[in-house]
């Protein structure tokens, strides 16, 4: 009997704790996105600067932030946004579209990549955070 009120408790908790740690997640990927910000902005009144505004990557087609001129390479990779793309994409991006315009060697580490995802991924088109 005392199993199972612990499992119980367990469990509880975790489901109890479970948005803290997504949101724990997007600030870490809010910390993580510091080193994107000299060429990219996400949020409400984002812009393009040297690489196009972030908001609304999930489900985008790449190559299609109006305003942003992009590599051929980029507007005729086929690419649309989704995490298991991003994740690829992140860890090398010249490697995953060769010939793009961004210069970033990339990141390796595979829960600051998810923390990343995480954080990029709550931006609707218009720069809001989904509900």
């Amino acid at each position: 009997m005392t199993k199972l009120i612990f499992g119980a408790l367990t469990i509880l908790t975790a489901i109890a704790t479970a948005p803290a740690a997504m949101a724990q997640d997007a600030a870490a990927g809010k910390t993580s996105f510091n080193k994107c910000l000299a060429c990219h902005a996400i949020g409400e009144g984002a812009k393009n600067k040297v690489g196009p505004e972030l908001n609304g990557l999930n489900g985008r087609k790449s190559g299609t932030v109006e305003g942003y001129s992009y590599s051929d390479a980029n507007k005729n990779s086929g690419i649309t946004w989704n995490e298991a793309v991003f994740k690829e994409y992140i860890k090398d991006p010249k490697a995953k579209i060769p010939g793009t315009k961004m210069a970033f060697a990339g990141i390796k580490n595979e829960t600051e990549i998810n923390n990343l995802w995480t954080y990029v991924s709550q931006f609707d088109k218009d720069g809001k955070i989904k509900q």
